[in-house]
């Protein structure tokens, strides 16, 4: 058996009780080092196993390999394992092995950041990563020209590392080729953990925030608006 478990942003209280049952049934826990010592000291006696960025399909073919030897796994994965997370891989690398895979959702951070910033999530969105290590920019590029064009609220996800400082400035200024300057705009670090901060402004302003790998950032749309400090975007409700 193998469990595919999100473990949202990071703090206890934002584990679901399903994804924490999940994790407690456990034999074995693998995942990126950063999610395993989020949750290391809610499961003493476990066995984990801690992995480093770009050791994707190393951690699925080790859960496959303990699940075939008759252990319960979790793979863990930040926020929910279907965005951006490890559960399509698992399945690619499980398929066709009969082991049972079930996938745990975890709350992510386009959610946790929205309830942070208000409501800007209340209509059509769509979300984007400006990471380009598995993603042609040029295609990045393109879903956000879209993304405008459709006037969807954006959320964007991995928005700069120390590899690609310049991608949330030149995202900013291909959604600034579609959207308003005044557009609402928000961001979130650390979301859920220790050192949270958060910032309301607009999409013009933004741009020149210190936006790093631990915030995401939500764009809203024409109909965004700002009141007492948050961003709501309307429903459409009477």
């Amino acid at each position: 058996m193998i469990y595919v478990v999100g473990i949202g942003p990071g703090s206890a209280e934002e584990i679901t009780p399903k994804a924490l049952e999940a994790l407690m049934s456990c034999d074995v826990i693998l995942g990126y080092a950063r999610y395993i010592d989020m949750i290391r000291g809610l499961l003493p006696g476990k066995k984990f196993l801690s992995y480093s960025m770009r050791q994707e399909r190393e951690r699925c073919i080790d859960a496959l390999k303990f699940s075939r030897d008759g252990a319960v796994v979790a793979l863990v994965s930040g926020g929910d394992p279907g965005v951006y997370g490890m559960a399509g891989l698992m399945l690619e690398v499980s398929a066709g092995s009969g082991e049972d895979v079930q996938i745990i959702p975890g709350l992510t951070a386009a959610n946790v950041c929205a309830s942070i910033l208000g409501a800007p999530l209340m209509n059509d969105y769509a979300s984007i990563s400006l990471s380009d290590l598995m993603t042609d920019w040029t295609v990045i590029a393109d879903r956000l020209k879209y993304a405008c064009l459709g006037d969807f609220v954006i959320c964007i996800y991995n928005p700069a590392s120390n590899h690609r400082p310049e991608h949330f400035r030149r995202a900013c200024e291909i959604m600034l080729m579609y959207k308003s300057p005044d557009t609402p705009a928000g961001y979130v670090r650390n979301a859920g953990r220790e050192g949270e901060t958060c910032g309301v402004m607009t999409l013009g302003e933004i741009m020149n925030c210190n936006i790093d790998m631990s915030c995401t950032v939500i764009v809203g749309n024409s109909k965004s608006f700002i009141l007492d400090g948050k961003i709501i975007t309307p429903r459409g409700y009477n």
